[in-house]
C-alpha cells in the first residue's frame, strides 16, 4: 500500500505532517495486513492438505479480517518499530528543533498510546540490566538514507518479537552456497516465527549491512507466484526460487505443525563484499506481517487508503460434532491422559497467565522458601502464555495471542514439580528436556494459533489481575474463556506433534514430488 501526492517544486515537509503520517501508519498496520500477504495466506490455505496447518492458517485469516473489521491489533506482540527512511536532499523541513529519530518516536508514541487502539508497549530500556519498559513503545529503529530529489520515502515496519528472534546470521566462505545454509537452518528456527510467513535474507556488504538488507527485503510484497510463472533472470531470482522450494519442501508448516506451506516468498538484497567474505543474515516475518510505504511532498500528511473488505476470503471454522471439550474447572489428571497429540480441544473455564517475567519471579519466590502471592495457586491448573494488549471499550481483555513457549523451557521442570501446575499453553515447540519433563510429570502442552489474537480474545469472557500488577502486560491475569481453540502439542506420553507433524509432512511432498 503506498500513497503518492504530485511534487510541488520546493517541497516544504512540515514535521507535524512528517509525525502524523508515522503514526497514522502504525495504527493502520496494526489492523490492516498488506493485501499481497492475504492473498499469498488465502491461496496456502486453498492448497494446504495438512488438517492441522489448514485449521492454523483459517485462524490467522479469519483473525485478520476480525482485526481489519474491529480495528483492533493483529497480534498481542505490537511490534519494535523499524522505519527507513529516505530524505531527499533538496528537501526542507518547516522546523529543525527535532532530528528524524525524534519524530519518527513521537510518530510511534502517539500510536501506541491511541486511546482508541492502544497499542502493546513492548520496548524496555538497559537490555543488559534492569529491563524496564518505556511504557510508549520508543526509541523505534531508523535508518536514514539520503537520496536525489525533494520528497521523503518512508517504509515502516511493527516487528514483533517472536519472528525477530529466529533471526539467523553466518558468516559463509565465498564459495558456500546460500540456499543450502537456508535448507539447513531454517528446521533449527522452531515454530516461534509463527510459519507460513516471508523470508528476507541479505548477502554481502559487512555483517551489520547484511542485517539491515535482510530487514529491508522484508519491505517487499509478496510476488514469488509471478516470478514462478515468468521465470528466473538474475542470480537472486534464482536463488529466490531455490530457497523457497527447498524451505517448503522441509514440510515444516503453518505454525510448525507440519504441511505444504512453510514460506510465503522469500526477498533478497545483496550488496558487493570483501572478496574473502560472505556475511548472510536471514530474518522470518512471522503471520502478523505488518508493514506500510508513504510519500510526503509537503502537499500534507500520507493518504492511507484503507483496503476493502472484500479482500479477504469468507472463512468459517466450523467445529465438528467430535471435538473434544474440556472444563478447566473440573479436569482431572484422568481427563489430560486421554488426550492425544495434534488434537484439537475447546477450553472453557478459568485459567492463569504467565510469561517470561512472572516466570522469573516464581522461580525466585519459591527458591527463597517465601511462596507464592496469595490468590496464586497453579494446583491442577493451566497457565496460558501470554502478555495482552490492554482493552477498550467494552473490551474484557485486547488482542491476547500466545508467546513463544521456548523461552518458558528453562521454568518448566520447577513450575511441574513444585506449583501443581496440570497443563501449558503458548505458541511454537518445547525442547526436548522439557517434553521430557511433560511425559515424566504426566502434564500437557497445548498449542494456540500465533497471529490469531483478536479472534483468541473473543473467547476470553472474564480477565482480572491476580498477582504482579506492576509488570504490566506481563502480570499474572486469570481469564475465564470459553470454547478457546489449541490443539495438543505434547500430550501425557511426550508425543511431540512439532516432530511428527513436520517428519510426515517432509516424507508425503517429497512422496508427491517423485510421483509427479
Amino acid at each position: 500500500m503506498s500513497s503518492h501526492h504530485k511534487m510541488s517544486e520546493n517541497a516544504v515537509i512540515k514535521q507535524a505532517d512528517f509525525i502524523e503520517s508515522v503514526a497514522d501508519a502504525l495504527q493502520y498496520i496494526s489492523y490492516y495486513h498488506p493485501k499481497d500477504f492475504v492473498d499469498a495466506m488465502s491461496e496456502a490455505y486453498e492448497r494446504e492438505q495438512s488438517a492441522a496447518a489448514k485449521d492454523a492458517i483459517a485462524q490467522i485469516l479469519i483473525n485478520s479480517r476480525m482485526s481489519a473489521e474491529g480495528k483492533r491489533p493483529l497480534c498481542q506482540d505490537t511490534g519494535i518499530v523499524t522505519a527507513f527512511v529516505k530524505v531527499g536532499m533538496a528537501v526542507q523541513w518547516d522546523k529543525t528543533d527535532m532530528t528524524i529519530q525524534e519524530m519518527v518516536d513521537e510518530g510511534v508514541r502517539r500510536a501506541y498510546t491511541n486511546p482508541d487502539n492502544p497499542l502493546r508497549a513492548s520496548i524496555v530500556s538497559d537490555p543488559a540490566g534492569s529491563r524496564k519498559n518505556t511504557k510508549d513503545n520508543t526509541p523505534s529503529v531508523v535508518h536514514i538514507d539520503m537520496v536525489q530529489g525533494n520528497h521523503i520515502e518512508v517504509a515502516i515496519a511493527a516487528k514483533g518479537g517472536g519472528s525477530e528472534n529466529k533471526a539467523k546470521m553466518a558468516m559463509l566462505n565465498p564459495s558456500d552456497d546460500v540456499a543450502a545454509w537456508v535448507e539447513k537452518t531454517l528446521p533449527t528456527m522452531g515454530a516461534g516465527w509463527c510459519p507460513p510467513g516471508m523470508l528476507g535474507i541479505g548477502i554481502g556488504g559487512t555483517a551489520e549491512k547484511a542485517a539491515v538488507l535482510a530487514k529491508e527485503a522484508l519491505m517487499e510484497s509478496v510476488d514469488i507466484h509471478e516470478l514462478i510463472a515468468r521465470g528466473a533472470q538474475t542470480t537472486e531470482e534464482k536463488l529466490r526460487l531455490d530457497i523457497f522450494e527447498r524451505a517448503n519442501n522441509l514440510g515444516i508448516g503453518a505454525q510448525g505443525l507440519g504441511g505444504l506451506t512453510t514460506v510465503l516468498d522469500v526477498k533478497i538484497k545483496s550488496a558487493p563484499t570483501h572478496a574473502a567474505s560472505k556475511p548472510v543474515v536471514m530474518i522470518p516475518n512471522c503471520a502478523a506481517t505488518r508493514h506500510v510505504h508513504f510519500h510526503l511532498d509537503g502537499s500534507g500528511p500520507a493518504d492511507l487508503t484503507p483496503p476493502s473488505l472484500a479482500d479477504w476470503p469468507e472463512i468459517t471454522r466450523e467445529v465438528g460434532d467430535d471435538v473434544r471439550r474440556v472444563n478447566l474447572d473440573t479436569v482431572t489428571q484422568a481427563d489430560i491422559e486421554q488426550w492425544q497429540s495434534g488434537e484439537t480441544i475447546l477450553l472453557s473455564g478459568k485459567m492463569l497467565t504467565g510469561r517470561d517475567a512472572a516466570h522469573k519471579r516464581i522461580q525466585s519466590l519459591i527458591e527463597s522458601g517465601e511462596g507464592l502471592p496469595e490468590g496464586v495457586d497453579f494446583t491442577g491448573k493451566f497457565i496460558y502464555y501470554v502478555g495482552p494488549v490492554d482493552p477498550v471499550g467494552s473490551e474484557v481483555v485486547g488482542p491476547a495471542g500466545p508467546t513463544t513457549a521456548t523461552r518458558m523451557d528453562k521454568f518448566t521442570d520447577l513450575m511441574l514439580e513444585k506449583t501443581g501446575l496440570m497443563g501449558m499453553i503458548g505458541k511454537a515447540e518445547r525442547g526436548p528436556t522439557t517434553v521430557e519433563s511433560i511425559k515424566k510429570h504426566k502434564a500437557v502442552y497445548l498449542m494456540a494459533v500465533g497471529g490469531a489474537a483478536y479472534l483468541v480474545s473473543k473467547a476470553i469472557k472474564h480477565s482480572r489481575v491476580v498477582a504482579f500488577a506492576d509488570l504490566g502486560m506481563e502480570a499474572i491475569y486469570e481469564f475465564d474463556v470459553q470454547d478457546m481453540p489449541v490443539t495438543v502439542a505434547v500430550d501425557s506420553n511426550g508425543v511431540n506433534a512439532h516432530e511428527t507433524g513436520p517428519a510426515i509432512w517432509k516424507v508425503n511432498i517429497a512422496n508427491a514430488k517423485a510421483k509427479a
